[in-house]
C-alpha cells in the first residue's frame, strides 16, 4: 500500500480528535484505498512515518498541526527518497505553514479535495544542526535523551520570545487557535526578559546582544498567523533571519503592533537577512523551539541552514 496517513488526535488542543471522523470519511471518499494510524504519545508521529517509508509509501499524509506537519516532514526530509509526496491535513492551534502554502486550515472538504489531487510543489526545508533533546517546559530539562540526527523544519526557527510565548501559551487553558498565541504574546510583553545571544551568516550579517527574538524563517508566517518573513519565499534555496533588539514593553507593542501588519522589518531594532546558512551561539544550554516544538541544544551553538527542492508537497 503506498498512501499511507499520521492522525494526532491530540493536535489542537483536542481539535485532532474532533475532525479525525471527519477527514476519515473524507478521505474514504476521496482518496480510496490507504493505511492509516493514529498517535497515542507525543512525538510518535517520527516514528509512524519512518514505518510508513519503510513500507514504501509513495504519499505520507499528515493530520494535525504544526508539529505534527514538522515531525513528518523531518522523517521524510531525512529520508533522502524523492519518490515521495507529502501531504498536510491542518487540525492545530497556530496551522502557520497552511497559512504559507495555501492550504484550508478549516474547510476539512476543501482540503481533502485538493489533496485527492495531486498537484504538487517542491520546496525548501531548514535543516537545525545541533546536540538536542525535547524540552517541552523549563523544568522538563534532562528528562529526554540526547540527539545528533539533523532536525528538519517546514516553517521555521526561534530563540527568545517565542519560546516564552509557547511557554506561555500552556498555561492558558481558556483560548484556542490563534487567539490563544496572541493573548501569550501579549502577556509576554510585559513579563519576557530578553535572551543575550550571538549570531552570524558568516559574512558580514552579525548580531550580538539582547534580543526580543530571533527567527530564521521558511515560511512567511507563524505564531497564529504573525507575518514574521513577509517576503520569505519556499522555493529560493534561502532562509530568512529576522533578529529584534529588546525594547522597554511600550517599544515591545509598538514592535508588535509592526509585526501583525507585516511592517517590522523597517524598524530600527530589526536587523534582516535572507541567506543560506546562519550560525546561533549562547552562553550555555540554548531552548529554541522548531516549528513550535521547543527543544535544547547541549552547548550554546546551533547552525541553521536551508536545505532546497528538499519535499515535494501537495498543495491546492
Amino acid at each position: 500500500m503506498d498512501r499511507f496517513v499520521i492522525f494526532n488526535p491530540a493536535a489542537g488542543r483536542g481539535a485532532g480528535a474532533r475532525r479525525l471522523p471527519i477527514y476519515r470519511a473524507l478521505l474514504d471518499r476521496h482518496l480510496g484505498t490507504y493505511r492509516w494510524a493514529s498517535t497515542t504519545a507525543p512525538g510518535e508521529e517520527a516514528a509512524l512515518a519512518e514505518a510508513a517509508l519503510a513500507g514504501g509509501a509513495r504519499l505520507v499524509v499528515a493530520v494535525g498541526g504544526d508539529g505534527t506537519w514538522s515531525q513528518v516532514a523531518d522523517r521524510v526530509a531525512s529520508s533522502g527518497r524523492s519518490d515521495v509526496d507529502l501531504g498536510l491535513l491542518a487540525a492545530g492551534t497556530g496551522n502557520d505553514f497552511a497559512r504559507s502554502l495555501g492550504i484550508s486550515y478549516d474547510d476539512p472538504e476543501r482540503a481533502v479535495a485538493a489533496l485527492a489531487a495531486g498537484r504538487t510543489r517542491r520546496i525548501d526545508v531548514g535543516r537545525v544542526d545541533a546536540e538536542w533533546r525535547r524540552c517541552p517546559r523549563p523544568e522538563a530539562a534532562g528528562a529526554e535523551p540526547w540527539r545528533t540526527a539533523p532536525r528538519h523544519f517546514l516553517n521555521h526557527v526561534g530563540f527568545g520570545f517565542d519560546v516564552a510565548v509557547i511557554d506561555a501559551a500552556r498555561r492558558l487553558r481558556f483560548l484556542k487557535g490563534g487567539s490563544l498565541y496572541r493573548a501569550a504574546a501579549l502577556q509576554q510583553l510585559f513579563l519576557y526578559r530578553g535572551l543575550h545571544l550571538r549570531a552570524s551568516d558568516g559574512t558580514d550579517w552579525n548580531v550580538d546582544g539582547r534580543r526580543l527574538l530571533l527567527t530564521i524563517s521558511n515560511g512567511r508566517v507563524f505564531g497564529g498567523g504573525l507575518p514574521i518573513a513577509p517576503d520569505a519565499d519556499m522555493e529560493d534555496g534561502l532562509l530568512d533571519a529576522c533578529a529584534i533588539a529588546d525594547a522597554s514593553p511600550l517599544g515591545r507593542a509598538r514592535l508588535f503592533g509592526l509585526a501583525v501588519k507585516g511592517r517590522h522589518l523597517g524598524a530600527r531594532e530589526v536587523c534582516h537577512r535572507r541567506r543560506r546558512t546562519f550560525t546561533v551561539r549562547h552562553d550555555g544550554p540554548l531552548r529554541y523551539e522548531v516549528d513550535g516544538e521547543v527543544l535544547q541544544s547541549r552547548s550554546g551553538q546551533v547552525r541553521v541552514r536551508a536545505v532546497p527542492g528538499a519535499l515535494s508537497v501537495i498543495v491546492p
